[in-house]
């Protein structure tokens, strides 16, 4: 008998039910494939999104959610997914070429610079890539001795430390705190902020897959936060921020330590150290944690281009703007931000 045959669809109200059944089934679905992204990055950013779907016989077989970024200091984009550091197609082989098809006829209609596939794996060695960016993954082991023992010694002298310095962990109900650190570091990093308002939105449309830890010092102060995302057996770490005297606290240290341990509690299986740039202080500090990295693989297909952008703080023309932005006073840097950072993804 004839296969039935493949149909291409966009998400619709009524599909978001299935269309997540499916990303927490798919073995090569990812947290940043669930539709809640759909309306964050539609609401919080203003862009327009596409979130396409392959079907069989009334069944989603494959996903690839797709935004599009207009920005005139950085271009015009259909990526997969912005704000996301993993995407493009998850699920049949023989969806990924109808899929692809429609991502570009869809590309050349928006009339896009470039289409992004931020793949995990290669999918077409011959396309375009961006080597810059790996991902950080390991085993959560069953208990907390064997976990710590797994730190190699020094970040695990660091982990100790922490301890001896009475630092303690709590889940936090909203991202105040976070925010807070969260914007400081940036700032200091000389880049801008995400919005506070982006930040409430993940907390209220993951609800418990969505939570803030932060860690306090002996006074109660907040010297370090994490948010992060919880995914089928995975925990992933994904935004932070942290004050000046964090570092001689060793509180980032134990902020990840603290985020694995309670992940082992709640039986977690994976730590997803999340994407770092090659040759970065964050690349650096992964691997020191006994983390080992993997290549992403973000193809490419240019359209009004002839290399692949790099819309990133590596990039040496954004070394003045990046200089002039640590000067900026935090409340005028929060004002700002977003209005950059939401055309960056």
């Amino acid at each position: 008998m004839d296969r039935p045959p493949l149909l291409v669809k966009q998400l619709g109200e009524a599909d978001r039910v299935r269309w997540d059944a499916f990303v927490r089934a798919c073995p090569d679905a990812t947290f940043f494939h669930l539709s809640a992204w759909r309306d964050i990055i539609r609401d919080v950013f203003r862009h327009r999104t596409f979130f396409l779907f392959a079907e069989r016989a009334g069944e989603i077989v494959a996903v690839l959610p797709l935004a599009e970024v207009n920005s005139r200091l950085f271009g015009h984009a259909l990526t997969s997914l912005p704000f996301c550091v993993y995407g493009g197609i998850a699920g049949a082989a023989d969806a990924v070429a109808p899929l692809e098809a429609e991502a570009e006829a869809l590309a050349r209609r928006l009339g896009v610079q470039h289409l992004e596939f931020r793949n995990l794996g290669v999918r077409h060695a011959d396309w375009p890539r961006q080597d810059l960016y790996v991902t950080f993954r390991k085993e959560i082991l069953p208990d907390d001795e064997a976990n710590l023992l797994a730190i190699p010694r020094k970040q695990r002298a660091m982990v100790r430390k922490a301890i001896r310095n009475g630092l303690a962990s709590e889940i936090d109900a909203d991202v105040e705190r976070f925010f807070a650190l969260y914007a400081g570091n940036v700032l200091r990093h000389g880049t801008p902020a995400l919005p506070k308002a982006f930040f409430e939105r993940l907390m209220q449309a993951f609800g418990g897959d969505c939570e803030v830890l932060t860690v306090t010092d002996t006074d109660g102060t907040a010297v370090s936060s994490v948010l992060s995302f919880y995914f089928r057996d995975e925990v992933l770490p994904y935004y932070a921020g942290d004050a000046v005297v964090a570092r001689d606290l060793a509180a980032n240290d134990f902020k990840y330590w603290e985020l694995m341990r309670r992940a082992c509690a709640r039986g977690y299986r994976l730590f997803d150290f999340g994407r770092s740039k090659v040759g970065t202080g964050p690349y650096g500090f992964k691997k020191n944690w006994g983390f080992e990295p993997t290549p992403l693989s973000y193809e490419y297909r240019l359209y009004k281009r002839d290399a692949v952008p790099q819309n990133n703080p590596m990039n040496p023309k954004y070394r003045a703007f990046i200089a002039l932005w640590r000067r900026l006073p935090l409340r005028v840097a929060n004002a700002l931000g977003p209005h950059i950072v939401r055309n960056l993804g």
